[in-house]
């Protein structure tokens, strides 16, 4: 999916340049493990078991003055803009990079088990060289773990997998509650109950707009999880945020 959207967005950039827009684009990759945010294109972070946790600057969640999120401290690469071809080959090198720093173990269900989630972010910033005007936007590609039984996954017989699993239905949950809040209009919607959906909060309010995949097993034994999952994309599927808006700065 990322490599499929950045191209389309580099397709659009070539049209666009051609009427005096100019366009700066950058890429971050960080991973929720545990509850801590993690940013997998530091250079200092080797991935799963690194011990370098101690000397890597820390990275959380901030507002701006003007009251959107960002997260301090997160490496941004920047991704050639002019040519295309270019600037997919840096795009996949974020990826691999990204990929070799990702918390993934074996377990009874899954020999490649993500055990955090992941979120990939585009930071766009367009100028038009004649007038000045000025947008700006991020795209947000999440890429959830998916919830875990402990009776299949066989987690609950390590100490540091259970930790994993209790992490990842937890702030899933949390996701589940802020969909509820959304879907019912209700008054407070808590966002803050997780890095998850604070991480979220501003593609899930305001002037953003969301799009969800749900994958499904298709054996009989993860029928239950495959349930779930469907359950949890019905209350999604009601929640309804709003026409989008850009965010626009105008020249003098």
């Amino acid at each position: 999916i990322i490599p499929r959207a950045v191209e389309k967005i580099l397709m659009q950039m070539r049209v666009l340049q051609d009427q005096n827009w100019e366009f700066e684009m950058k890429a971050s990759f960080l991973e929720i493990y545990n509850e801590e945010l993690r940013d997998l294109l530091c250079k200092k972070n080797t991935g799963k078991g690194s011990n370098t946790k101690k000397s890597l600057p820390k990275i959380s969640i901030k507002r701006n003055a003007e009251g959107k999120s960002f997260v301090e401290n997160l490496t941004k690469t920047k991704i050639e803009t002019k040519d295309a071809d270019c600037g997919i080959s840096e795009l996949e090198r974020v990826i691999a990079t990204a990929a070799r720093s990702r918390s993934v173990e074996c377990t009874n269900i899954n020999a490649q088990s993500s055990r955090g989630h992941s979120v990939f972010m585009l930071h766009l910033t367009g100028v038009h060289k004649e007038d000045g005007t000025r947008v700006e936007g991020v795209l947000n590609l999440c890429d959830l773990a998916g919830s875990e039984r402990l009776d299949r996954s066989g987690a609950g017989s390590d100490a540091k997998r259970l930790k994993e699993t209790q992490s990842i239905n937890k702030s899933l949950s949390c996701l589940g509650d802020v969909f509820n809040a959304l879907a019912s209009g209700a008054a407070h919607v808590p966002y803050r109950n997780s890095k998850l959906t604070y991480l979220l909060q501003d593609c899930l309010s305001g002037d953003g707009k969301a799009l969800m995949f749900v994958n499904l097993s298709p054996t009989i034994l993860s029928k239950h999880e495959s349930l779930c999952s469907l359950r949890f994309a019905q209350r999604v599927n009601k929640v309804e945020l709003g026409k989008a808006t850009k965010n626009v700065k105008y020249g003098k």
